[in-house]
Protein backbone atom coordinates (compact mmCIF):
# COMPACT_ATOMS: atom_id res chain seq x y z
CA UNK A 1 0.00 0.00 0.00
CA UNK A 2 1.67 3.87 -1.17
CA UNK A 3 2.54 5.22 1.57
CA UNK A 4 -0.52 8.53 2.17
CA UNK A 5 0.60 12.01 2.68
CA UNK A 6 -1.59 14.95 3.78
CA UNK A 7 -2.24 17.41 1.46
CA UNK A 8 -0.42 20.05 3.98
CA UNK A 9 2.75 18.42 3.64
CA UNK A 10 2.86 16.77 0.36
CA UNK A 11 1.50 20.27 -1.06
CA UNK A 12 4.00 22.22 0.93
CA UNK A 13 6.00 25.41 -1.00
CA UNK A 14 9.41 24.56 -2.07
CA UNK A 15 10.12 28.19 -3.31
CA UNK A 16 8.67 31.80 -3.03
CA UNK A 17 6.84 31.76 -6.18
CA UNK A 18 4.49 28.88 -4.91
CA UNK A 19 3.92 30.67 -1.39
CA UNK A 20 -0.13 31.50 -1.18
CA UNK A 21 -0.73 35.02 0.12
CA UNK A 22 2.53 36.65 1.13
CA UNK A 23 3.69 38.23 -1.75
CA UNK A 24 4.99 41.32 0.08
CA UNK A 25 7.30 39.49 1.94
CA UNK A 26 8.65 36.58 -0.39
CA UNK A 27 9.61 39.77 -2.63
CA UNK A 28 11.45 41.36 0.27
CA UNK A 29 13.12 38.22 0.74
CA UNK A 30 14.27 37.38 -2.92
CA UNK A 31 15.71 40.61 -2.77
CA UNK A 32 17.42 40.30 -0.02
CA UNK A 33 19.22 37.27 -1.61
CA UNK A 34 19.89 38.69 -4.79
CA UNK A 35 21.62 41.93 -3.65
CA UNK A 36 23.36 39.70 -0.99
CA UNK A 37 22.41 42.22 2.36
CA UNK A 38 21.05 39.86 4.68
CA UNK A 39 20.57 39.77 8.00
CA UNK A 40 21.85 38.09 10.69
CA UNK A 41 18.27 37.79 12.69
CA UNK A 42 14.59 37.70 11.60
CA UNK A 43 11.52 37.49 12.92
CA UNK A 44 8.52 35.56 10.91
CA UNK A 45 5.49 36.29 12.89
CA UNK A 46 1.91 36.04 12.08
CA UNK A 47 -1.24 33.31 13.42
CA UNK A 48 -1.15 29.77 12.45
CA UNK A 49 -0.90 28.09 8.95
CA UNK A 50 -0.22 31.12 6.84
CA UNK A 51 3.75 30.30 6.09
CA UNK A 52 5.75 30.97 8.43
CA UNK A 53 8.17 27.88 8.96
CA UNK A 54 7.26 27.01 5.26
CA UNK A 55 9.28 30.69 4.17
CA UNK A 56 12.04 30.38 6.82
CA UNK A 57 12.50 26.91 5.25
CA UNK A 58 12.52 28.33 1.32
CA UNK A 59 15.05 31.30 2.73
CA UNK A 60 17.09 29.09 4.46
CA UNK A 61 17.60 26.82 1.14
CA UNK A 62 18.29 29.88 -0.89
CA UNK A 63 20.78 31.79 0.90
CA UNK A 64 23.13 28.53 0.58
CA UNK A 65 22.06 27.52 -2.69
CA UNK A 66 25.50 28.09 -4.69
CA UNK A 67 23.84 29.20 -8.07
CA UNK A 68 20.39 31.23 -7.24
CA UNK A 69 18.73 32.00 -9.91
CA UNK A 70 18.40 36.07 -11.49
CA UNK A 71 14.58 36.27 -9.78
CA UNK A 72 16.30 35.40 -6.39
CA UNK A 73 15.04 31.92 -6.07
CA UNK A 74 16.73 28.44 -5.49
CA UNK A 75 18.32 26.35 -8.27
CA UNK A 76 17.59 22.90 -6.43
CA UNK A 77 20.33 21.66 -8.56
CA UNK A 78 23.51 22.29 -6.94
CA UNK A 79 24.53 19.78 -3.60
CA UNK A 80 23.53 22.14 -0.97
CA UNK A 81 19.88 22.45 -2.76
CA UNK A 82 19.65 18.48 -2.65
CA UNK A 83 20.85 18.13 -0.04
CA UNK A 84 18.00 20.09 1.61
CA UNK A 85 15.74 18.65 -0.42
CA UNK A 86 16.34 14.95 0.68
CA UNK A 87 16.35 16.32 4.65
CA UNK A 88 20.26 15.58 4.70
CA UNK A 89 21.60 19.76 5.47
CA UNK A 90 24.10 19.97 7.78
CA UNK A 91 23.61 23.82 7.72
CA UNK A 92 20.07 24.27 8.75
CA UNK A 93 18.74 23.32 11.78
CA UNK A 94 15.27 23.09 13.36
CA UNK A 95 14.62 23.90 17.39
CA UNK A 96 11.39 23.40 18.77
CA UNK A 97 11.33 25.75 21.19
CA UNK A 98 8.28 24.73 22.73
CA UNK A 99 9.85 21.57 23.94
CA UNK A 100 13.46 23.52 24.22
CA UNK A 101 12.92 26.00 26.29
CA UNK A 102 15.50 25.78 29.10
CA UNK A 103 18.99 27.14 29.57
CA UNK A 104 20.56 23.66 28.52
CA UNK A 105 18.98 23.81 25.51
CA UNK A 106 19.91 27.16 24.09
CA UNK A 107 24.19 26.80 25.10
CA UNK A 108 23.77 23.54 23.48
CA UNK A 109 22.80 25.69 20.62
CA UNK A 110 25.32 28.19 20.70
CA UNK A 111 28.09 25.90 20.96
CA UNK A 112 26.92 24.55 17.45
CA UNK A 113 27.15 28.17 16.35
CA UNK A 114 30.83 28.45 16.50
CA UNK A 115 31.45 25.40 14.02
CA UNK A 116 31.48 26.73 10.20
CA UNK A 117 29.25 25.59 7.85
CA UNK A 118 31.10 22.31 5.38
CA UNK A 119 28.93 22.83 2.49
CA UNK A 120 27.36 26.31 1.53
CA UNK A 121 27.83 29.69 3.00
CA UNK A 122 25.65 29.62 6.25
CA UNK A 123 24.59 28.04 8.63
CA UNK A 124 20.36 28.74 9.59
CA UNK A 125 19.03 28.11 13.06
CA UNK A 126 15.26 28.06 12.85
CA UNK A 127 13.50 28.32 16.04
CA UNK A 128 10.11 27.70 16.15
CA UNK A 129 7.75 28.90 18.63
CA UNK A 130 10.24 31.12 20.66
CA UNK A 131 7.78 32.97 22.68
CA UNK A 132 7.97 29.82 24.92
CA UNK A 133 11.26 30.30 25.63
CA UNK A 134 11.90 30.85 29.53
CA UNK A 135 13.25 34.01 30.43
CA UNK A 136 16.23 32.99 31.59
CA UNK A 137 16.70 31.35 28.25
CA UNK A 138 16.18 34.50 26.64
CA UNK A 139 18.97 36.06 28.49
CA UNK A 140 21.00 33.77 27.68
CA UNK A 141 20.76 33.53 23.39
CA UNK A 142 20.99 37.58 23.66
CA UNK A 143 24.64 38.21 23.46
CA UNK A 144 25.06 35.71 20.34
CA UNK A 145 21.51 36.88 18.70
CA UNK A 146 23.42 40.47 18.70
CA UNK A 147 26.91 39.61 17.65
CA UNK A 148 26.82 36.20 15.90
CA UNK A 149 29.43 34.30 14.00
CA UNK A 150 29.58 35.87 10.16
CA UNK A 151 28.62 32.66 8.89
CA UNK A 152 25.25 32.09 11.05
CA UNK A 153 21.74 33.59 10.70
CA UNK A 154 18.73 32.97 12.62
CA UNK A 155 15.40 33.12 11.76
CA UNK A 156 12.76 33.21 14.29
CA UNK A 157 8.97 32.08 14.42
CA UNK A 158 6.42 32.86 16.39
CA UNK A 159 2.52 33.14 16.38
CA UNK A 160 2.37 35.63 19.47
CA UNK A 161 5.20 38.32 19.08
CA UNK A 162 3.81 40.56 22.21
CA UNK A 163 5.42 37.29 24.55
CA UNK A 164 8.72 37.89 23.42
CA UNK A 165 11.27 40.48 25.16
CA UNK A 166 11.48 43.76 23.95
CA UNK A 167 15.57 43.29 23.66
CA UNK A 168 15.14 39.82 21.36
CA UNK A 169 12.95 42.30 18.83
CA UNK A 170 15.10 45.37 18.84
CA UNK A 171 17.62 42.64 16.94
CA UNK A 172 15.67 41.37 14.88
CA UNK A 173 13.86 42.39 11.05
CA UNK A 174 10.57 41.64 12.03
CA UNK A 175 8.25 40.43 8.72
CA UNK A 176 4.26 40.15 9.65
CA UNK A 177 2.39 37.31 8.02
CA UNK A 178 -0.77 38.17 6.85
CA UNK A 179 -3.84 35.79 7.30
CA UNK A 180 -5.03 34.35 3.94
CA UNK A 181 -8.24 35.82 2.35
CA UNK A 182 -10.74 33.59 1.14
CA UNK A 183 -10.27 34.28 -2.67
CA UNK A 184 -6.44 32.67 -1.92
CA UNK A 185 -7.47 29.78 0.06
CA UNK A 186 -10.32 29.16 -2.77
CA UNK A 187 -7.85 29.39 -5.25
CA UNK A 188 -5.35 26.81 -3.75
CA UNK A 189 -7.71 24.21 -3.27
CA UNK A 190 -8.92 24.05 -6.57
CA UNK A 191 -5.18 23.60 -8.20
CA UNK A 192 -4.75 20.95 -5.42
CA UNK A 193 -8.46 19.30 -6.08
CA UNK A 194 -7.49 18.97 -9.89
CA UNK A 195 -3.71 17.44 -9.05
CA UNK A 196 -5.52 15.34 -7.12
CA UNK A 197 -8.81 14.27 -9.11
CA UNK A 198 -10.82 15.13 -6.85
CA UNK A 199 -14.22 16.78 -7.85
CA UNK A 200 -15.35 19.55 -6.21
CA UNK A 201 -18.27 21.94 -6.08
CA UNK A 202 -16.79 25.77 -5.72
CA UNK A 203 -19.54 26.81 -2.93
CA UNK A 204 -18.45 23.40 -0.74
CA UNK A 205 -15.05 24.74 -1.05
CA UNK A 206 -15.92 28.45 0.25
CA UNK A 207 -17.61 26.85 3.30
CA UNK A 208 -14.35 25.08 3.85
CA UNK A 209 -12.06 28.72 3.31
CA UNK A 210 -14.70 30.07 5.99
CA UNK A 211 -13.91 27.46 8.25
CA UNK A 212 -10.01 27.63 8.09
CA UNK A 213 -10.27 31.42 9.46
CA UNK A 214 -7.42 32.42 7.36
CA UNK A 215 -5.13 29.31 7.83
CA UNK A 216 -4.29 27.40 4.29
CA UNK A 217 -2.68 24.28 6.59
CA UNK A 218 -6.12 24.21 8.62
CA UNK A 219 -7.88 24.67 4.82
CA UNK A 220 -5.76 21.34 2.92
CA UNK A 221 -6.87 19.65 6.54
CA UNK A 222 -10.35 20.33 5.86
CA UNK A 223 -10.14 19.51 2.78
CA UNK A 224 -9.04 16.04 3.15
CA UNK A 225 -11.31 15.29 5.62
CA UNK A 226 -14.38 16.19 3.17
CA UNK A 227 -12.46 14.21 0.38
CA UNK A 228 -12.68 11.55 2.22
CA UNK A 229 -16.00 11.75 3.70
CA UNK A 230 -17.22 12.37 0.17
CA UNK A 231 -15.27 9.76 -1.51
CA UNK A 232 -14.02 12.36 -3.94
CA UNK A 233 -16.88 14.24 -4.80
CA UNK A 234 -16.73 17.17 -2.24
CA UNK A 235 -20.58 19.04 -2.71
CA UNK A 236 -21.86 21.76 -0.38
CA UNK A 237 -24.40 19.19 1.22
CA UNK A 238 -21.83 16.67 2.47
CA UNK A 239 -19.24 19.43 3.24
CA UNK A 240 -21.77 21.17 5.34
CA UNK A 241 -23.25 17.46 6.48
CA UNK A 242 -19.25 16.44 7.04
CA UNK A 243 -18.52 19.50 9.44
CA UNK A 244 -21.81 20.12 11.13
CA UNK A 245 -22.15 23.89 9.91
CA UNK A 246 -25.62 25.37 9.69
CA UNK A 247 -26.74 25.73 6.14
CA UNK A 248 -26.33 29.13 5.15
CA UNK A 249 -29.88 29.02 3.20
CA UNK A 250 -31.22 29.10 6.93
CA UNK A 251 -29.97 32.68 7.71
CA UNK A 252 -31.60 34.00 3.87
CA UNK A 253 -34.82 32.62 4.78
CA UNK A 254 -34.77 34.00 8.52
CA UNK A 255 -33.92 37.71 7.10
CA UNK A 256 -36.87 37.54 4.38
CA UNK A 257 -39.23 36.51 6.89
CA UNK A 258 -38.09 39.08 8.95
CA UNK A 259 -38.88 41.55 6.70
CA UNK A 260 -42.59 39.96 6.11
CA UNK A 261 -42.95 40.06 10.42
CA UNK A 262 -43.76 35.98 9.80
CA UNK A 263 -43.16 35.16 13.28
CA UNK A 264 -44.54 31.66 13.18
CA UNK A 265 -42.44 30.65 9.89
CA UNK A 266 -39.27 31.77 12.17
CA UNK A 267 -40.05 29.82 15.27
CA UNK A 268 -40.52 26.46 13.14
CA UNK A 269 -37.54 26.92 11.31
CA UNK A 270 -35.55 27.58 14.71
CA UNK A 271 -37.10 23.92 16.51
CA UNK A 272 -35.73 22.55 12.86
CA UNK A 273 -32.33 24.12 13.37
CA UNK A 274 -32.46 23.00 17.11
CA UNK A 275 -33.55 19.20 16.30
CA UNK A 276 -30.59 18.75 14.26
CA UNK A 277 -28.06 19.89 17.28
CA UNK A 278 -27.43 23.23 16.78
CA UNK A 279 -26.67 25.23 19.25
CA UNK A 280 -29.37 28.26 19.67
CA UNK A 281 -25.88 30.63 20.63
CA UNK A 282 -24.01 29.38 17.73
CA UNK A 283 -27.05 30.55 15.09
CA UNK A 284 -27.38 33.91 16.54
CA UNK A 285 -23.99 34.54 15.99
CA UNK A 286 -24.17 33.34 12.42
CA UNK A 287 -26.99 35.27 11.84
CA UNK A 288 -25.48 38.29 13.18
CA UNK A 289 -22.62 37.80 11.05
CA UNK A 290 -24.75 37.11 7.97
CA UNK A 291 -26.61 40.31 8.62
CA UNK A 292 -23.12 41.83 8.52
CA UNK A 293 -22.65 40.95 5.47
CA UNK A 294 -25.90 41.88 4.02
CA UNK A 295 -25.22 45.14 5.48
CA UNK A 296 -21.84 45.48 3.89
CA UNK A 297 -23.80 44.39 0.28
CA UNK A 298 -25.46 47.37 0.00
CA UNK A 299 -23.05 49.56 -0.96
CA UNK A 300 -20.29 48.79 -3.64
CA UNK A 301 -17.49 50.42 -1.77
CA UNK A 302 -18.14 48.06 1.39
CA UNK A 303 -18.40 44.69 -0.88
CA UNK A 304 -15.16 43.79 -1.30
CA UNK A 305 -15.57 43.01 3.02
CA UNK A 306 -17.30 40.01 2.10
CA UNK A 307 -14.83 36.95 2.23
CA UNK A 308 -17.42 34.48 0.53
CA UNK A 309 -17.70 33.15 -3.04
CA UNK A 310 -18.61 35.38 -5.79
CA UNK A 311 -21.96 32.91 -5.55
CA UNK A 312 -22.69 34.15 -2.25
CA UNK A 313 -21.68 37.29 -2.57
CA UNK A 314 -24.60 37.80 -5.57
CA UNK A 315 -27.19 36.39 -3.47
CA UNK A 316 -26.30 38.86 -0.66
CA UNK A 317 -26.69 41.99 -2.68
CA UNK A 318 -29.82 40.60 -4.01
CA UNK A 319 -31.01 40.35 -0.28
CA UNK A 320 -29.44 43.55 0.10
CA UNK A 321 -31.53 45.42 -2.41
CA UNK A 322 -34.78 44.32 -0.13
CA UNK A 323 -33.51 45.04 3.66
CA UNK A 324 -34.07 48.71 4.91
CA UNK A 325 -30.16 49.81 6.07
CA UNK A 326 -32.28 50.98 9.42
CA UNK A 327 -33.52 47.33 9.37
CA UNK A 328 -30.40 46.03 9.47
CA UNK A 329 -28.80 48.23 12.28
CA UNK A 330 -31.43 47.05 14.75
CA UNK A 331 -30.93 43.77 13.85
CA UNK A 332 -27.36 43.63 14.64
CA UNK A 333 -28.08 45.67 18.13
CA UNK A 334 -31.13 43.09 19.11
CA UNK A 335 -28.39 40.33 18.18
CA UNK A 336 -25.87 41.71 20.06
CA UNK A 337 -27.23 42.16 22.85
CA UNK A 338 -28.39 38.67 22.74
CA UNK A 339 -25.14 37.57 22.78
CA UNK A 340 -24.24 39.36 25.80
CA UNK A 341 -26.99 37.54 28.12
CA UNK A 342 -26.70 33.67 26.39
CA UNK A 343 -24.15 32.72 28.83
CA UNK A 344 -25.76 34.14 31.97
CA UNK A 345 -29.91 33.08 31.19
CA UNK A 346 -31.16 29.89 32.51
CA UNK A 347 -33.94 29.40 30.04
CA UNK A 348 -31.03 29.90 26.32
CA UNK A 349 -33.90 28.86 24.33
CA UNK A 350 -36.23 31.45 24.91
CA UNK A 351 -33.70 34.10 24.83
CA UNK A 352 -33.47 33.18 20.82
CA UNK A 353 -36.92 33.41 20.50
CA UNK A 354 -37.48 36.15 22.04
CA UNK A 355 -34.66 37.88 20.02
CA UNK A 356 -35.85 36.34 16.96
CA UNK A 357 -39.32 37.78 17.65
CA UNK A 358 -38.07 41.01 18.61
CA UNK A 359 -36.35 41.24 14.88
CA UNK A 360 -39.20 40.11 12.81
CA UNK A 361 -40.99 43.28 14.75
CA UNK A 362 -38.49 45.51 13.76
CA UNK A 363 -40.37 46.60 10.17
CA UNK A 364 -43.86 45.83 11.67
CA UNK A 365 -46.14 48.97 11.94
CA UNK A 366 -49.60 46.88 12.29
CA UNK A 367 -50.06 45.56 16.01
CA UNK A 368 -53.33 43.84 15.67
CA UNK A 369 -51.85 41.72 12.77
CA UNK A 370 -52.30 37.97 13.85
CA UNK A 371 -49.49 35.97 15.47
CA UNK A 372 -47.10 39.02 15.00
CA UNK A 373 -45.86 38.25 18.29
CA UNK A 374 -46.78 41.38 20.09
CA UNK A 375 -49.48 42.15 22.56
CA UNK A 376 -52.34 44.96 21.12
CA UNK A 377 -51.71 48.36 22.42
CA UNK A 378 -55.30 49.42 21.79
CA UNK A 379 -56.38 46.22 24.58
CA UNK A 380 -53.39 47.14 27.03
CA UNK A 381 -54.91 50.93 27.14
CA UNK A 382 -58.34 49.35 27.58
CA UNK A 383 -57.31 47.10 30.01
CA UNK A 384 -55.48 49.82 32.37
CA UNK A 385 -57.86 52.10 31.57
CA UNK A 386 -60.84 49.51 33.31
CA UNK A 387 -58.34 48.59 36.27
CA UNK A 388 -58.23 52.18 36.94
CA UNK A 389 -61.78 52.94 37.01
CA UNK A 390 -62.41 50.02 39.41
CA UNK A 391 -60.17 50.85 42.25
CA UNK A 392 -61.36 51.80 45.15
CA UNK A 393 -60.97 56.00 45.74
CA UNK A 394 -58.97 56.60 49.07
CA UNK A 395 -59.95 58.77 52.35
CA UNK A 396 -57.23 61.04 50.75
CA UNK A 397 -58.40 61.09 47.14
CA UNK A 398 -62.24 61.83 48.74
CA UNK A 399 -61.21 64.53 51.27
CA UNK A 400 -58.87 66.10 48.47
CA UNK A 401 -61.80 66.04 45.85
CA UNK A 402 -64.43 67.51 48.10
CA UNK A 403 -61.96 70.15 49.72
CA UNK A 404 -61.22 71.18 46.43
CA UNK A 405 -65.10 71.55 44.86
CA UNK A 406 -65.81 73.59 48.36
CA UNK A 407 -62.88 75.93 48.30
CA UNK A 408 -63.84 76.53 44.33
CA UNK A 409 -67.36 77.37 45.82
CA UNK A 410 -66.18 79.71 48.48
CA UNK A 411 -63.97 81.79 45.62
CA UNK A 412 -66.73 81.66 43.40
CA UNK A 413 -69.40 82.98 46.26
CA UNK A 414 -66.47 85.68 47.93
CA UNK A 415 -66.01 86.83 44.04
CA UNK A 416 -69.95 87.46 43.06
CA UNK A 417 -70.11 89.05 46.55
CA UNK A 418 -67.17 91.78 45.92
CA UNK A 419 -68.63 92.92 42.25
CA UNK A 420 -72.14 93.71 43.81
CA UNK A 421 -70.47 95.62 46.85
CA UNK A 422 -68.79 97.65 44.52
CA UNK A 423 -71.34 98.16 42.41
CA UNK A 424 -74.25 98.92 44.63
CA UNK A 425 -72.30 99.98 47.89
CA UNK A 426 -75.83 100.34 49.71
CA UNK A 427 -75.25 101.94 53.31
CA UNK A 428 -77.84 100.12 54.95
CA UNK A 429 -76.69 96.96 53.74
CA UNK A 430 -74.87 94.37 55.93
CA UNK A 431 -71.17 93.30 54.82
CA UNK A 432 -70.71 89.76 54.48
CA UNK A 433 -69.02 88.12 57.07
CA UNK A 434 -65.18 87.30 55.90
CA UNK A 435 -63.11 84.32 57.13
CA UNK A 436 -60.84 85.42 59.43
CA UNK A 437 -56.65 85.42 58.04
CA UNK A 438 -53.76 85.10 60.07
CA UNK A 439 -52.70 88.84 60.45
CA UNK A 440 -49.28 89.84 58.53
CA UNK A 441 -46.35 90.33 60.68
CA UNK A 442 -43.17 92.25 59.59
CA UNK A 443 -40.06 90.36 60.31
CA UNK A 444 -37.39 92.73 60.30
CA UNK A 445 -37.98 94.67 57.39
CA UNK A 446 -38.07 91.45 55.95
CA UNK A 447 -41.53 91.51 54.21
CA UNK A 448 -42.85 88.45 55.61
CA UNK A 449 -46.24 87.56 56.86
CA UNK A 450 -46.19 84.88 59.21
CA UNK A 451 -48.02 82.58 56.58
CA UNK A 452 -45.32 83.08 54.87
CA UNK A 453 -42.91 82.19 57.56
CA UNK A 454 -44.38 79.28 58.14
CA UNK A 455 -44.21 78.01 54.78
CA UNK A 456 -40.98 79.14 54.05
CA UNK A 457 -39.25 75.73 54.12
CA UNK A 458 -42.29 74.16 51.98
CA UNK A 459 -41.46 74.22 48.24
CA UNK A 460 -43.42 74.95 45.39
CA UNK A 461 -45.49 71.97 43.74
CA UNK A 462 -43.96 72.07 39.87
CA UNK A 463 -46.05 70.99 37.02
CA UNK A 464 -44.63 68.53 34.67
CA UNK A 465 -44.05 69.69 31.64
CA UNK A 466 -45.42 67.84 28.58
CA UNK A 467 -43.33 66.24 25.60
CA UNK A 468 -44.28 64.09 22.59
CA UNK A 469 -42.84 60.55 22.23
CA UNK A 470 -41.77 60.21 19.04
CA UNK A 471 -40.92 56.16 18.86
CA UNK A 472 -44.24 55.06 20.51
CA UNK A 473 -44.45 52.14 17.81
CA UNK A 474 -40.67 50.91 19.44
CA UNK A 475 -41.34 48.29 22.45
CA UNK A 476 -37.85 46.85 23.18
CA UNK A 477 -37.61 45.27 26.73
CA UNK A 478 -34.71 46.35 28.09
CA UNK A 479 -32.98 45.43 31.92
CA UNK A 480 -32.06 47.21 35.11
CA UNK A 481 -28.11 47.45 33.65
CA UNK A 482 -29.40 49.16 30.41
CA UNK A 483 -31.59 51.85 32.74
CA UNK A 484 -28.47 52.37 35.02
CA UNK A 485 -25.86 52.85 32.62
CA UNK A 486 -28.67 55.24 30.90
CA UNK A 487 -29.83 57.14 33.74
CA UNK A 488 -25.95 58.33 34.64
CA UNK A 489 -25.76 59.21 31.19
CA UNK A 490 -28.63 61.53 31.65
CA UNK A 491 -27.00 62.66 34.26
CA UNK A 492 -24.04 63.65 32.98
CA UNK A 493 -25.83 65.85 30.23
CA UNK A 494 -27.94 67.56 33.01
CA UNK A 495 -24.62 68.53 34.68
CA UNK A 496 -23.86 71.13 32.41
CA UNK A 497 -26.82 73.08 33.33
CA UNK A 498 -27.58 72.01 36.64
CA UNK A 499 -25.12 70.29 38.58
CA UNK A 500 -26.86 70.53 41.92
CA UNK A 501 -29.75 68.73 40.54
CA UNK A 502 -27.25 66.28 38.44
CA UNK A 503 -25.30 65.42 41.84
CA UNK A 504 -28.52 64.15 43.49
CA UNK A 505 -30.28 62.50 41.00
CA UNK A 506 -26.96 60.34 40.46
CA UNK A 507 -27.28 59.10 43.63
CA UNK A 508 -30.93 57.52 42.93
CA UNK A 509 -31.51 54.49 41.88
CA UNK A 510 -34.32 53.91 39.28
CA UNK A 511 -35.35 50.37 39.43
CA UNK A 512 -37.50 48.31 36.46
CA UNK A 513 -40.60 47.29 38.56
CA UNK A 514 -42.18 45.67 35.18
CA UNK A 515 -40.97 46.26 31.75
CA UNK A 516 -41.39 49.15 30.44
CA UNK A 517 -42.28 50.53 34.18
CA UNK A 518 -39.75 52.21 35.63
CA UNK A 519 -40.35 53.80 39.51
CA UNK A 520 -37.86 56.49 41.32
CA UNK A 521 -37.53 56.69 44.76
CA UNK A 522 -36.57 60.54 46.36
CA UNK A 523 -35.55 60.67 50.10
CA UNK A 524 -37.01 64.27 50.35
CA UNK A 525 -39.91 66.57 48.95
CA UNK A 526 -37.50 68.88 47.38
CA UNK A 527 -35.64 66.68 45.22
CA UNK A 528 -39.42 65.39 44.22
CA UNK A 529 -41.01 68.40 43.02
CA UNK A 530 -37.74 68.90 41.04
CA UNK A 531 -37.58 65.85 39.17
CA UNK A 532 -41.39 66.43 38.77
CA UNK A 533 -40.57 69.60 36.80
CA UNK A 534 -38.53 67.54 34.48
CA UNK A 535 -40.50 64.26 34.22
CA UNK A 536 -41.29 64.33 31.07
CA UNK A 537 -37.84 65.68 29.42
CA UNK A 538 -36.51 62.06 31.71
CA UNK A 539 -39.75 60.43 30.18
CA UNK A 540 -38.15 60.84 26.89
CA UNK A 541 -35.29 60.47 27.05
CA UNK A 542 -35.11 56.95 28.62
CA UNK A 543 -37.38 55.91 25.90
CA UNK A 544 -35.11 57.12 22.86
CA UNK A 545 -31.88 55.41 24.80
CA UNK A 546 -34.10 52.68 25.98
CA UNK A 547 -35.75 52.27 22.49
CA UNK A 548 -39.60 51.83 24.04
CA UNK A 549 -42.14 54.74 23.73
CA UNK A 550 -44.11 53.03 26.11
CA UNK A 551 -41.99 53.83 29.39
CA UNK A 552 -44.29 54.91 32.45
CA UNK A 553 -42.44 56.80 35.28
CA UNK A 554 -43.53 56.60 38.80
CA UNK A 555 -41.91 59.16 41.22
CA UNK A 556 -42.73 59.02 45.09
CA UNK A 557 -41.42 59.99 48.13
CA UNK A 558 -39.51 57.14 50.49
CA UNK A 559 -41.41 54.92 53.03
CA UNK A 560 -39.71 55.14 56.90
CA UNK A 561 -38.57 51.66 56.65
CA UNK A 562 -36.99 52.42 53.09
CA UNK A 563 -34.78 54.91 54.50
CA UNK A 564 -31.59 54.05 54.87
CA UNK A 565 -28.64 55.44 57.34
CA UNK A 566 -25.67 57.36 55.38
CA UNK A 567 -22.67 55.60 56.23
CA UNK A 568 -19.33 57.51 56.81
CA UNK A 569 -16.60 55.89 55.12
CA UNK A 570 -15.60 54.68 58.15
CA UNK A 571 -18.72 52.77 58.57
CA UNK A 572 -18.42 51.67 55.36
CA UNK A 573 -14.83 50.22 55.80
CA UNK A 574 -15.68 48.29 59.18
CA UNK A 575 -18.76 46.90 57.02
CA UNK A 576 -16.48 45.53 54.30
CA UNK A 577 -14.22 44.01 57.06
CA UNK A 578 -17.26 42.25 58.82
CA UNK A 579 -18.58 41.10 55.29
CA UNK A 580 -15.41 39.56 53.70
CA UNK A 581 -12.70 38.83 55.45
CA UNK A 582 -10.20 38.51 52.87
CA UNK A 583 -10.53 42.63 52.88
CA UNK A 584 -9.04 42.34 56.78
CA UNK A 585 -6.18 40.14 55.80
CA UNK A 586 -4.95 42.20 52.82
CA UNK A 587 -5.50 45.42 55.09
CA UNK A 588 -2.99 43.86 58.00
CA UNK A 589 -0.87 42.31 54.90
CA UNK A 590 -0.37 45.70 53.35
CA UNK A 591 -0.28 47.81 56.58
CA UNK A 592 -3.08 50.18 55.06
CA UNK A 593 -5.08 52.62 56.91
CA UNK A 594 -8.23 54.86 55.91
CA UNK A 595 -6.86 58.52 55.22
Amino acid sequence: MEEYIVSARKYRPLSFDTVVGQQSLTVTLKNAVKSGKLAHAYLFCGPRGVGKTTCARIFAKTINCEHPTAEGEACNECESCKAFNESRSYNIFELDAASNNSVENIKSLMEQTRIPPQVGYYKVFIIDEVHMLSTAAFNAFLKTLEEPPAHVIFILATTEKHKILPTILSRCQIYDFERMTVPNIISHLKAVAEKEGIQYEEQALSIIAEKADGGMRDALSIFDQAASFSQGNITYQKVIEDLNVLDMDNYFHIVDFALENKVSEIMVLLNNIINKGFDGGNLINGLASHVRNVLMAKDAQTLPLLEVSQQQRTRYQEQAQRCPTPFLYQALQIMNRCDVEYRQSSNKRLLVEITLIQVAQITQKDDDVPASGRSPKRLKTLFRNLIIKAQPKTVQQVTGASHTKATQEIAQTATTATHVSVETTPTTTPQPTKTPTMPKVNLGGLGMSFNNLLNADKPKEKKEETFDITNKEENQTFTQQDLIIEWRKMCTRIEKNNVGLAQRMRNLKPTVTECPHIEVVTGNNILLQEIIGIKGRIRKTMANELHNGNITFEIRLAKAEEIKKILTPREELEKLKQENAAVVSLIEKLGLDLV
